[in-house]
């Protein structure tokens, strides 16, 4: 599936690595993500709330009926990182997983891929979502 097609077709974002410091990237696309019309879930075991939102350690500690909506992955994470948040994603269903620009693991993009899942590597979301509203 092309990246048009996933950031029209799926509105519920897991931010893996999201961050409570507005200079961070992580969370920049978290907030243009929410203002841009997606539900996120932000992830991170060192937050209880980000953006406002209820936090959450991981993608398994997300309540069953709010982690069986996510349909994007979408990880800030180190490449070296990656492999078990891509397992994770894996097991609670998600469709895309997507690394952040700067991040390819393919190894792990390989792995999702096995299993059903799309693969973004080295992609920022939020500018991918501003050219399909250019």
């Amino acid at each position: 599936m092309d990246i048009a097609t996933i950031l029209t077709k799926y509105k519920h974002i897991a931010v893996v690595g999201v961050s409570d410091k507005p200079d961070r990237a992580s969370h920049a696309v978290a907030r243009y993500l929410i203002h841009a019309g997606y539900t996120i879930y932000p992830v991170n075991p060192t937050l209880s709330t980000v953006l406002g939102l209820e936090c959450w350690p991981s993608l398994s500690a997300i309540p069953p009926e709010k982690r069986e909506l996510i349909e994007i992955v979408d990880i800030f994470r180190k490449p070296q990182d990656v492999p078990p948040v891509v397992d994770e994603a894996i097991a609670i269903g998600a469709k895309v997983v997507w690394m952040q620009l700067g991040i390819t693991n393919e190894a792990a993009a390989e792995k999702a891929r096995n299993a059903g899942l799309d693969v973004v590597q080295n992609r920022c979301i939020s500018v991918e979502h501003q050219y399909l509203e250019s």
